[in-house]
Formats: C-alpha cells, sequence, structure tokens
C-alpha cells in the first residue's frame, strides 16, 4: 500500500506543489527561490528517507515569508495524507543530532492533535543568506497545523546560526522516520488506546 501525499496550494500570493512517500529513499527535487530553506527540505527528504518534490513560486519581491509558510503548510498537509490511517505504525519518534557546536533534540507523536514546543538558543543572527531565522519557528508551526502532529524541538546549545537550524530538520527528519515507519509486531494495529489517531 502506497503511502503518498501530493497537495496543491494556490492564493494569490504563492502557488506550490508537494509531493511526498514516506516509504521512498531519499530522492529530492526542491525549488522554492529561498536557498537555505531548499537547502533544509533536501535535509528532510533525504535524512527521513522521503521522497520529497517541492515546486514554490511565491512572492518574492515581497519577501520570502508567504512562500516559506505556505510551503510549510502544503508540506504539513501532504504528510498527513501519505500516512493516511496510521494503522501499524510506531506512532512515536526521537532523534538527538549535533552538528559541530550545535546540538537538536526532536520527539515527535503523530497523535493526530497539532502542538508545538520550540526552543533554540537566544540572539541568533537574524539572516541566512535570505532566510529569516525568525521562521524556523515559524515553518514548525505551520507544518504542525496541517500535519496535526505533536511536536517538541529543543536546541539547548549552539552559536552559529546556519547549524542551529540545520540540526533541528534533520533531527526532525529522523523523528518523523522513526515514527511514522511501520512496526512489524504491530501490522493491523492503531497505536492508540482511544482507536482514533
Amino acid at each position: 500500500m502506497s503511502r503518498v501525499g501530493r497537495v496543491e496550494r494556490v492564493t494569490k500570493e504563492t502557488s506550490v506543489l508537494v509531493e511526498i512517500d514516506l516509504d521512498g529513499s531519499g530522492k529530492v527535487d526542491v525549488s522554492t527561490g529561498v536557498g537555505f530553506y531548499d537547502h533544509m527540505l533536501d535535509q528532510l527528504g533525504r535524512h527521513g528517507l522521503f521522497d520529497l518534490t517541492v515546486k514554490t513560486e511565491g512572492d518574492l519581491h515581497i519577501d520570502s515569508h508567504h512562500t516559506i509558510e505556505d510551503t510549510a503548510l502544503a508540506l504539513g498537509a501532504a504528510f498527513k495524507q501519505a500516512l493516511g490511517d496510521k494503522v501499524g505504525i510506531y506512532r512515536f519518534g526521537n532523534c538527538t543530532v549535533p552538528l559541530d557546536e550545535s546540538l537538536a533534540q526532536v520527539t515527535v507523536d503523530l497523535s493526530g492533535r497539532p502542538y508545538l514546543v520550540h526552543t533554540e538558543p537566544e540572539k541568533m543572527a537574524p539572516m541566512i543568506g535570505e532566510y529569516d531565522t525568525t521562521m524556523t519557528r515559524h515553518i514548525l508551526e505551520s507544518f504542525v497545523a496541517q500535519a496535526q502532529i505533536a511536536l517538541h524541538v529543543h536546541v539547548p546549545y549552539g552559536r552559529n546560526a546556519h547549524h542551529i537550524v540545520e540540526c533541528q530538520f534533520k533531527a526532525l527528519a529522523r523523528a518523523l522516520r522513526y515514527a511514522s515507519e511501520r512496526d512489524p509486531r504491530a501490522a493491523g494495529i492503531l497505536p492508540s488506546t482511544k482507536g482514533a489517531l
């Protein structure tokens, strides 16, 4: 059974296409017009072993906010779609990833309930290329809202803004991968005492 999500989101500000295969091999084809964001989405696909296609055209003449936000919303919706009924998955996943002086700890619950806890070092550099570093939290908020998952992301320390953001995406990719994988001991079982996720 294929676990693929495909979402198109078109507004006056952006046109977004996202396709994700949860059982892929990490093939990524991403183009948002925001170089560092493309780099982060590449980390998500490769380290999650998700086949990921993202094609976004946005109003970059204003700034990158709408492009980044709408892409994250579409990505969350596609991820939720790809999960399907969630029968037989692990549901929970966590990963800790270092990147030189930075460390990210990510824990996820594919719960059906959107909730985000996010902490990262204060006084980060405000920009990485055209990428506003305050957008990282907003990306996660947008993704969580549409994917309907509980996500805790904690960066206890780090100095370099590039490293601080990148280790979050790598850890997120691994945590999502582990949570969404099929548990061979739980075939046909929904991982919830409620009977719904």
